[in-house]
């Protein structure tokens, strides 16, 4: 009967000599009647249509959340034979699709994905170990980014993948740099806050996204950064940083977030503090002088003026109008960062 329904709709196309009237075409078999089992000598891609069509022909476009979007996805495209069913990611879901008990609202399907605060399914989300176990089955490791998932922050904290990707979408905003910051954004707040200062690197202005310097997936390394340390994150866009140099800054050489956080500042660029005081959380002995800072200030030492012995810590109230190669130096005088 398959068979034939194709011959006739391959004429009908073609406009051939062959027509079909209305009351045969009424007697074909609906989509309804389509089985899951394969179809001898189908095609892997028909195989697979023939056990989607048990599911779209209730869940079509009239469904709330778009569902055959997912055909515009790689996960969608039948030329590759890996791309999966929707029973391959859901289930075979016999409960769901037969409704034995014939209930006004079906059985849930085997795995339902989304995060827990999902609105538009009224079945509970699957446990988040359940939809992870699903997702990881074929996306175990492509390319060694999900190496760590097990363990990571995510994943200990219970996060389902489908909490911030979305499988059926035709663009999945997480995977695009422009759209990939709000999504992250919705659970890290502090983030978004401080990406919105005046100080900050382009995440706003779509050239530069959270994946850029974190793996979600799990790292190493802290707070999921892409490499096993803070500088080698930072390198990979700040190279002219790396050194080695002559003559190194040791809060520099130890970690960058200790004058600067990267996620937004209201002091360029990217400052925790203003200098003077950032440099004098260090600095704050004798600099210098001829006395220590502290009986300078003002310009008065024992209560008499001490114009003779200035406090160069307080010079123009810029430290780096002298000390300008703050990272690091290579030149043979440069000890003290000024060359």
């Amino acid at each position: 009967m398959k068979l034939f329904r194709k011959v006739v709709a391959l004429c009908m196309l073609v406009g051939g000599a062959w027509s079909v009237s209305s009351a045969l075409a009424a007697e074909l078999p609906d989509l309804g009647d389509v089985q899951p089992q394969a179809t001898l000598g189908a095609t892997p891609a028909q195989q697979a249509l023939s056990r989607d069509a048990v599911c779209t022909k209730c869940h079509d476009e009239n469904e709330t959340k778009p569902i055959l979007s997912i055909y515009a996805t790689k996960h969608g495209v039948r030329g590759d034979p890996r791309t999966p069913t929707c029973q391959s990611c859901h289930g075979e879901s016999e409960a769901h699709v037969k409704n034995a008990e014939g209930k006004a609202t079906r059985p849930a399907p085997d795995v339902l994905f989304g995060a827990k605060s999902s609105s538009y399914s009224s079945f509970a989300r699957s446990p988040s170990a359940t939809q992870n176990t699903t997702c990881m089955k074929c996306h175990s490791n492509a390319g060694g980014k999900r190496n760590f998932w097990a363990g990571s922050q995510h994943e200990s904290h219970d996060i389902p993948c489908a909490a911030c990707h979305e499988v059926h979408a035709k663009q999945d905003k997480v995977l695009v740099k422009a759209t990939q910051p709000p999504v992250c954004f919705a659970c890290h707040k502090d983030q978004r806050s401080q990406s919105n200062q005046y100080s900050h690197h382009p995440i706003n202005e779509g050239k530069v996204a959270c994946s850029d310097c974190h793996n979600p997936h799990g790292s190493a390394g802290p707070k999921l950064l892409k490499k096993n340390t803070v500088n080698e994150t930072c390198f990979l866009c700040h190279a002219e940083k790396r050194g080695p140099f002559l003559w190194e800054h040791q809060p520099v050489s130890e970690n960058c977030t200790n004058c600067h956080t990267p996620h937004g500042s209201n002091i360029t660029p990217l400052l925790k503090s203003r200098p003077p005081f950032l440099c004098q959380e260090c600095h704050n002995g004798p600099h210098n002088s001829k006395t220590p800072a502290g009986a300078n200030v003002g310009g008065y030492q024992n209560g008499l003026p001490s114009n003779q012995n200035p406090s160069t810590q307080a010079t123009a109230r810029g430290c780096m109008n002298c000390h300008v190669m703050v990272h690091g130096s290579n030149h043979p005088a440069g000890a003290f960062l000024h060359r």
